[in-house]
């Protein structure tokens, strides 16, 4: 029967798209030569092993939200679920190369992107689990089928292609969910005051002085107005 090895050998962006994806590089390897993979079919889960590496006092205030108070870590950090992912590998001998696509969001109520957004450096290790199908030919010629169960490998993601991969697709952008009823106020707000931008409105805002004229900030020339489609939880960037 076939013996599985899994092993991450890298990560990287993936060509410019409708959204950010990570490609992470997988290798497998079937340590029994006797039989010929006709096919594998797997799932991949992973998990951000946020226990395992140190952090820096500014990378501790912002992941609070995470953990809780950095003194009770050693009873609330634990593995996170990142994402699940699939792949589908073809007929091979031996070794053979996957992409795992990865895709990405700026949404801070998923706890995955407050975490990457959190770490300022040094790698983040990550877990992954593999399950699934091995199609192979037994020696009779016959196409079996044996369950993939067990398998696991550790890959140490440097978060700066985290944030390489989101920079290329929302430049100096970071993205805020609002209930819909929060977010009539804010707009009514920044059309009351005539402020030209999200950002404006914000600033005011959080200098609680809401009678003041608002800051006229110099734009960058590829800065523009985001178009607003309503929807239950509405997002504005800033």
């Amino acid at each position: 029967m076939p013996n599985l090895e899994f092993q991450i050998t890298g990560v990287e962006a993936a060509p410019p798209g409708i959204a950010p994806v990570l490609n992470f590089h997988l290798a497998v390897n079937n340590r029994s030569l006797t039989e010929e993979v006709r096919a594998v079919m797997l799932q991949v889960e992973i998990q951000i092993q946020a226990g395992r590496r140190n952090y820096n006092s500014r990378e501790k205030e912002k992941l609070c939200e995470i953990f809780g108070p950095p003194e009770r870590w050693s009873q609330t950090i634990r593995n996170r679920l990142w994402t699940v992912t699939h792949a589908k590998l073809g007929k091979f001998s031996g070794t053979t190369k996957a992409i795992l696509p990865v895709a990405c969001t700026f949404d801070l109520n998923v706890t995955a992107t407050k975490y990457f957004y959190g770490i300022e450096d040094g790698p983040v290790p990550l877990q992954f689990g593999f399950k699934g199908t091995v199609f192979y030919a037994a020696s009779d010629g016959w196409l079996q089928a044996q369950p993939i169960q067990d398998k696991e490998c550790v890959f140490p993601m440097p978060p700066r292609v985290w944030r390489e991969t989101l920079d290329e697709h929302f430049p100096n952008s970071a993205w805020l969910s609002l209930h819909r009823d929060v977010f009539d106020r804010l707009y009514a707000f920044k059309r009351q005051r005539g402020i030209p931008s999200w950002d404006e409105a914000v600033e005011l805002l959080l200098a609680g002085d809401t009678k003041k004229e608002p800051r006229r900030r110099k734009t960058d020339q590829n800065e523009r107005e985001l178009p607003f489609t309503a929807r239950e939880n509405t997002t504005v960037t800033a």
